[in-house]
């Protein structure tokens, strides 16, 4: 019987067991959004119980730290109270009116603070200044740029974290083909169903003005950022697509199909853990509620607690006309809410969702959020604000598991989100559609954390696995779209029309010449 035990432990543990060695990873993660810090622990966290020694340079502490490798971590003092500083006062429900452009180089002057934190940090200067080495450095691409300074410093491969899908932010990073005319610009989302002459015509504007704001002002600024903490260092735009792999937080069951080299990895959903038991009162909730419930949730980062008064009022009038129960992640107490209405400060989402008296997610459509309604087959109504959120929203609307009320703009009223709602609850289409998407999630070949620990130490054992790069990650813009040789050939061409043009004048002019001296002779 002990051996029989054994061996159900083994199997277990086996594999997250090191294929042979255990390697030093260093995981820097300096952005202090929620959302984001559950996506890089989650990763950093297996890697340790797969045995690896993990570094980690983190806005938040890492709870409950699994066995397996040596876990040391390094907190970036002050970038917890300044992004919630950034976030008190700035109305995170009127930053969509700003613009693409404007959006940009807001990012960017906001984000370089965390980066100055994060180097200045004296734990940080004493492990750069030290003989330590890593065998691969793992960065968040979001505003991060000037860190990929750490790959240069310990001469490793540099992998990638991105917490969205592919988009022409790393796209350019490893040389993706990313075609304009279907490929959505990552604040426009799917437009596959509508590849009209307006929308590609759109999607051409936002893709030519991000590259214009990175090219002249993100880029310069993230390089001057750099150089400031590290002067003999190679320019930025050097280090920029020095990357050896691309772990992608996406999936088909959420994205349109897109191309994808070898060195890029969908692994959307790894950060969903299996369900956990409600706490009591939750789980009293949803089982007593027979004839459904709705769970209303806008995230971390905004607060429902913060929408204007009047907006509140006719969401609560109408929340309070239906049958079903509403579970709404409030913030703070509301005086007047209807019967139906149960508020929480906090709720655990995932295990929410899968309570099966769940009948639809309200939601401001972020990338987590839209991940866990389609691991959990549940269908959405989205109320997008900024961001990807748009997006996401657009994605769930042509997947056919959702509706969107986009904030901010004429759509979003209480006749509109009252049709919606009952369209959702009474036409079963779009759950069908949900738990159509929740098969395509779950058919893998494996678990995608699974696939996110074997890529890592396949990029690792390989060195960087260079032979996986594509020959046009190098190439810059003019030679990757053939500029060059479209401007030979021109010119080519000119030059033989303006040679034919000035022999044929030549041989017809010598011509009439020649008949010209013949009639004046005879």
């Amino acid at each position: 019987m002990n051996i029989l035990n054994l061996f159900g432990v083994l199997a277990f543990v086996a594999p997250w067991i090191c294929n042979g060695e255990c390697y030093k990873i260093l995981g820097v993660f300096h952005f202090p959004g929620i959302s984001h810090n559950i996506l890089s622990t989650k990763l950093m966290k297996r890697l340790l119980a797969a045995g690896h020694d993990v570094t980690m340079i983190t806005t938040l502490p890492m709870k409950d730290v699994p066995k397996g490798g040596t876990y040391r971590e390094i907190l970036i003092e002050g970038s917890e109270e300044y992004f919630q500083h950034m976030m008190a006062t700035n109305n995170l429900f009127e930053v969509d009116k700003s613009g693409l452009i404007s959006m940009l180089i807001t990012m960017t002057n906001s984000f370089q603070d965390l980066l100055k934190l994060t180097f200045n940090n004296s734990k940080v200067q004493q492990l750069i200044n030290s003989n330590e080495m890593f065998d691969a450095v793992i960065v968040e691409q979001f505003a991060s740029d000037p860190l990929k300074i750490f790959a240069h410093i310990y001469g490793c491969p540099l992998i990638i974290l991105n917490s969205i899908g592919p988009n022409s932010v790393v796209n350019n990073l490893v040389g993706n083909p990313s075609p304009i005319s279907y490929a959505g610009h990552l604040f426009i989302g799917d437009f596959s169903k509508d590849l009209s002459l307006i929308n590609r015509a759109k999607n051409l504007f936002f893709h030519i003005s991000e590259y214009l704001v990175f090219t002249f002002f993100m880029l310069p600024h993230d390089d001057a950022l750099m150089h400031e903490f590290f002067p003999y260092a190679p320019p930025l735009s050097e280090l920029y697509n020095n990357v050896s792999l691309i772990l992608l937080n996406s999936h088909t069951s959420l994205y349109p199909a897109l191309p994808l080299v070898p060195n890029m990895v969908e692994i959307g959903g790894y950060f969903i853990d299996p369900s956990k038991k409600l706490p009591k009162d939750l789980q009293e909730f949803l089982d007593n509620s027979p004839e459904g419930v709705i769970y209303f949730s806008l995230g971390s980062n905004l607060k429902s607690k913060d929408l204007p008064s009047e907006q509140k009022q006719w969401i609560l009038s109408v929340l309070g006309n239906l049958k079903e129960k509403v579970l709404w992640k409030f913030e703070e107490d509301l005086p007047g809410k209807p019967k139906n209405v149960f508020i929480k400060k906090w709720l655990p989402q995932q295990d929410v969702l899968a309570h099966p008296n769940i009948k639809l997610f309200i939601t401001h459509g972020g990338l987590l959020s839209t991940t866990e309604t389609i691991y959990h087959g549940v269908p959405i109504l989205a109320i997008p604000v900024f961001g990807d959120q748009s997006a996401n929203a657009d994605r769930a609307v042509s997947s056919g598991y959702g509706l969107k009320l986009k904030y901010n703009t004429p759509e979003f009223t209480k006749e509109n989100f009252e049709e919606s709602l009952n369209e959702l609850l009474h036409n079963p289409k779009y759950r069908e559609n949900a738990k159509f998407r929740q098969k395509l999630y779950h058919d893998r070949p494996e678990e995608p954390m699974k696939t996110a620990i074997y890529w890592i130490e396949y990029t690792i054992r390989h060195r960087g696995a260079p032979h996986l790069t594509v020959a046009g990650a190098k190439l810059p813009w003019y030679k990757y779209f053939m500029v060059d040789v479209f401007v030979v050939i021109l010119l080519g061409l000119l030059v033989v029309y303006k040679t034919g043009k000035w022999a044929v004048k030549k041989l017809f002019g010598r011509n009439r010449n020649q008949i010209s001296i013949n009639k004046k002779t005879n």
